[in-house]
């Protein structure tokens, strides 16, 4: 498959980390297989989450398809580039199609990617996560890889100022084990050892994250848990 876009704005993307200097640190990037269909399920935290997460599979050389809502292909400036990379757009009203675009990408050897949680966690844990990235890896036969993110939030987030020009920002990729799922699995399950799998990912990335904020007014981008100010998370009702 050529690629004429991805990698121009990798290297941009690059650019830009080494202007920031950014103190990237990755771990576990060996995870994601060098050839072969897989999933990635990353945690969401800011709206630059589909760069870092991306750069996690980076040292594997592999090119992650991220789905994506469809409203940010039909932006002028973002639509071509995320068409260009080759990602998939999700229609919130059909869904099937984007499943099946994604699930011919998997079967041709392409790595996607997914935020399962389907939207940016406000208080910066890991929410309930759907099940699609499950199902996909299961009809795919392909491991199913959960990532975390943490400190992209402090760039840009919901509801937050865009921070695109903060310089020294550590930004933790970590990449776990490969699940392995097949359709035999169970799907509820399977997803809710994707999600707990996340967490552990997650607050790990938390503990070991080498700034603290510097006073109250900066406690925003913690979570709760760990003394921050960011929401509590959201606790579905009992079925």
């Amino acid at each position: 498959m050529s690629e004429v876009v991805y990698p121009p704005v990798i290297a941009a993307s690059k650019l830009m980390f080494k202007v920031l200097d950014l103190k990237i640190r990755v771990e576990g990037a060996d995870n994601v297989p060098r050839e072969g269909g897989a999933v990635l399920a990353s945690n969401h935290i800011g709206y630059l989450d589909f760069i870092f997460a991306g750069f996690g599979a980076h040292p594997s050389r592999r090119l992650v398809r991220f789905m994506a809502k469809q409203e940010v292909f039909k932006h002028r400036i973002s639509g071509p580039l995320m068409r260009g990379m080759k990602h998939i757009p999700v229609d919130r009203d059909s869904g099937i199609q984007s499943f099946r675009d994604a699930l011919t990408a998997l079967k041709s050897g392409e790595v996607v990617g997914i935020f399962p949680e389907a939207t940016i966690s406000r208080s910066f844990t890991v929410k309930e996560v759907k099940s699609g990235a499950t199902r996909l890896a299961m009809s795919a036969g392909v491991p199913l890889i959960p990532v975390a993110l943490w400190g992209t939030h402090r760039l840009w987030t919901k509801g937050r100022p865009r921070t695109l020009t903060r310089r020294h920002t550590p930004i933790t990729i970590l990449v776990g084990e490969p699940m392995e799922v097949n359709r035999k699995d169970d799907m509820n399950a399977a997803t809710a050892e994707l999600r707990r799998r996340m967490t552990v990912l997650v607050e790990k990335a938390q503990r070991e994250y080498p700034d603290k904020p510097k006073d109250d007014a900066d406690r925003w981008w913690q979570p709760a848990y760990l003394g921050g100010s960011a929401p509590q998370p959201v606790i579905a009702p009992a079925s």
